[in-house]
């Protein structure tokens, strides 16, 4: 079994929580008072969903709008409050010269500010979160907010470097959190935004969290309206040791388990009724093709999140995909020239399976259409020779010939 970034197989077979434990480099992955790892029971932080099947659900999403949101009624997400639809940038008619809409950004600017921006750090305004219409603690007791700042103090002191957390000085009890997804996964390169609220009976209770979806179900874990399913929140099932334990479960372990076991390499297994198919020829076709369908998805969130990135981030998005931009392309690239999606890792193809025969036509122009929007957005935020990866001439298909319908092989594995 290939195992998520960072975790070890002891992790996926209930083992400890060592791996995830080296994933953030600290003794504090619980909480400051519980008693050391190595004194512990085992307690993997499960994951579940009740996602009956990931075929229809991933292609409704995969042919609708960010515009549709009719199809999840009960979906608000108050950072797009403006629903443009990825396919078309509202302020760029169709075979418009793009290059005028640059934004007026300075390179050495959006890197300072980028390699500024602090892993942990508290700020004021929270009116954009989706917990603030909650009624704030008026009178949080000593113990409540003494266990918040000891969460503060660890997430300051431990997180790893691909999550990044705001807390929020007028209400101790509103958090936000990205998290970059892990490279040789379908999600690499990505940002995934999380809003947590922790209630007046916190720790008794875990915290509430909240995915910010776009309205797309990129895993059978994330919700598009917003749940994120795991053990460790109480909302999935689990053994009394994989569900939240007021005296051992922190913050920072539930966002290094979302990277970690929800963001994985192959999220398909995620879904408890297909777990029996991991390592079989059927269960590896599906995975892969779940995996081409994610990053589809991926690769609209990142449009999404460009267009209307979180209060107190933008300079975090911007830097980011400044910096990864030509990255991000390459891979698209790479994968519609039939390498496996997830494959690409410290720019080198890996982790090939036999039997995969590549990319469908269908995944090759959905990932060239994507490509051509990603280009407008990297230079309309100052990335520079995106043109180079554009797949569509001015009034052409999307990643070629509409006419040759050929699946595209994968490259030799010599």
């Amino acid at each position: 079994m290939v195992h998520p970034p960072g975790v070890g197989p002891s992790l996926w077979t209930h083992g400890t929580l060592a791996p995830v434990q080296n994933q953030v480099g600290s003794s504090n992955l619980f909480y400051s008072g519980m008693p050391a790892l190595k004194d512990t029971v085992n307690y993997p932080p499960a994951v579940g969903s009740f996602m009956p099947a990931w075929h229809g659900s991933l292609q409704a999403e995969l042919n609708s709008t960010f515009a549709n949101y009719t199809t999840h009624p009960s979906f608000y997400d108050p950072f797009d409050t403006v629903h443009m639809s990825p396919e078309e940038p509202a302020d760029t008619p169709s075979g418009q010269d793009f290059s005028d809409n640059k934004e007026s950004l300075d390179e050495d600017d959006i890197l300072r500010k980028f390699d500024l921006f602090k892993k942990f750090d508290a700020v004021e305004d929270h009116l954009d979160h989706h917990y603030a219409s909650k009624a704030s603690l008026k009178q949080p007791t000593n113990k409540w907010a003494k266990r918040i700042q000891e969460e503060w103090k660890i997430l300051e002191n431990d997180l790893p470097d691909t999550i990044f957390v705001r807390v929020y000085e007028s209400r101790m009890d509103l958090l936000r959190a990205v998290i970059v997804g892990a490279e040789g996964t379908p999600y690499h390169d990505g940002l995934f935004f999380f809003d947590v609220f922790f209630p007046s009976s916190y720790p008794n209770v875990p915290p509430n969290v909240y995915y910010h979806s776009g309205g797309l179900r990129l895993n059978p874990n994330l919700y598009n309206c917003g749940k994120v399913c795991l053990s460790l929140l109480n909302t999935w099932t689990g053994n009394k040791n994989e569900k939240w334990m007021p005296n051992m479960s922190t913050m920072l372990q539930v966002l290094v388990s979302i990277q970690a076991l929800i963001l994985n390499q192959k999220p398909y297994f995620n879904e408890p009724g297909y777990a029996s198919w991991n390592n079989t020829a059927h269960g590896e076709v599906e995975s892969h093709k779940y995996n081409e369908s994610t990053f589809i998805l991926s690769l609209k969130t990142m449009l999404y999140t460009l267009r209307r990135p979180p209060k107190h981030f933008k300079d975090f998005v911007i830097g980011h995909f400044y910096k990864h931009a030509h990255d991000i392309l390459a891979a698209c690239k790479t994968y519609m020239s039939g390498a496996e999606v997830g494959s690409l890792v410290k720019g080198g193809v890996q982790n090939i399976h036999k039997g995969l025969d590549g990319c469908t036509p269908h995944f090759r122009t959905s990932v060239a259409g994507q490509v051509d929007l990603l280009v407008k957005e990297f230079i309309r935020i100052g990335v520079k020779d995106c043109e180079k990866f554009l797949t569509q001439p001015k009034g052409g298909v999307p990643g070629g010939d509409k006419n040759n319908p050929t699946t595209v092989k994968r490259r030799s594995r010599s």
